[in-house]
């Protein structure tokens, strides 16, 4: 949630969800913070588990030595976020409690290890971006300031987290220079708060793999396979009657006089520019997945300046535009549950 000052009952009922990384509910006083916080956390599945700990014990601990309210995401995603909300001195104790953790987590890591030097403390923070600008100050004076001043190192992330206006902000050092980052990032923020409505960075459920067998599609869940909704099923088989599998060193069809490949056709679909991420994914996995899955050729244009939108053209026979149409809904963070195309054509 965004520092905010005081709020009128349509300001309050808009942050009631809590969206964003810091919020301010009373002024800042003479001579220090003097302020109730809501610090938003991004972790990895690893790093989660450390923080909760056998049976909960270690946040439990954590909640009731630092006083701060520590809540963490549910979901099956790789990333959580955690929340710790409270007044300040909370809060910090809270984050040199889990800083700590890590510390001793990677001394455990290293005692099975042949590394020498020991790897920094790392925490990532979400902040809205619409701070970020005063967090790296004019040329970059303020981020190097807290840099020389902590002996943290600070990174602010060029782009926002997927289907959201926040940024991660990544803090490596020893957990000492961690807290003094995170009090100095927090004052700077309070100083500056966001402009407009947050949307908050929701991290997206780990992608199922899916396979085609039988002419039905499954997607696969731990060691067993669930069968897929009929519709994909359904366009898989489509698209498999109209795409010509040629037998091993033969050229001509494997029915002489039937055209086993019908007529290409080309289709173009405009995705919103923070959509196109989860459409391409890390690597671009996704798209090459949608390729291979479908048998239609995708390309998606450059990002033009000044433009919100990307052109994806599919081109392919109807049922393989119709499969890949499909999956490119699929991939995006709501899709349809019709399976209908959402986005532009």
């Amino acid at each position: 949630m965004p520092f905010s000052g005081a709020t009128g009952p349509s300001e309050e009922s808009l942050w009631s969800s809590r969206p964003a990384c810091t919020e301010m509910e009373s002024k800042v006083s003479e001579g220090g913070l003097n302020v109730t916080l809501t610090i938003r956390l991004l972790m990895h599945g690893k790093e989660v588990g450390s923080i909760i700990g056998k049976k909960g014990e270690t946040v439990k601990k954590m909640r009731e030595e630092s006083g701060a309210r520590i809540n963490i995401s549910e979901g099956n995603c790789p990333e959580r976020i955690v929340t710790i909300t409270g007044p300040t001195d909370a809060i910090f104790k809270a984050f040199a409690m889990i800083a700590y953790k890590f510390e001793e987590d990677i001394t455990n890591s290293m005692s099975n290890s042949t590394a020498t030097s020991k790897p920094p403390v790392t925490l990532r923070l979400v902040v809205p971006a619409s701070q970020c600008g005063s967090l790296i100050g004019k040329g970059g004076s303020k981020i190097k300031e807290i840099r020389e001043s902590t002996g943290a190192q600070v990174q602010v992330a060029g782009d926002m987290l997927p289907n959201s206006t926040e940024r991660a902000v990544t803090i490596s050092g020893t957990p000492d220079a961690i807290i003094q980052c995170v009090k100095q990032i927090c004052v700077v923020m309070l100083e500056s708060p966001p402009k407009g409505a947050t949307i908050p960075y929701r991290p997206k459920p780990a992608s199922t793999p899916v396979i085609f067998a039988g002419g039905q599609a499954y997607t696969i869940q731990g060691q067993y396979a669930i069968p897929h909704p009929d519709q994909l099923t359904k366009l898989h088989q489509l698209a498999m009657q109209q795409t010509p599998f040629t037998p091993l060193g033969q050229t001509t069809p494997a029915f002489p006089g039937l055209d086993a490949s019908p007529p290409a056709s080309t289709h173009e679909l405009t995705i919103p520019n923070d959509l196109i991420g989860c459409i391409i994914g890390r690597q671009g996995t996704k798209i090459n997945e949608i390729r291979q899955m479908s048998g239609a050729q995708i390309k998606i244009a450059s990002a033009t300046e000044g433009s919100s939108e990307r052109q994806i053209t599919i081109t392919g026979t109807p049922a393989n535009i119709s499969l890949a149409q499909y999956l490119i809904n699929a991939s995006s963070p709501d899709p349809d549950p019709h399976g209908r195309n959402t986005f532009t054509a």
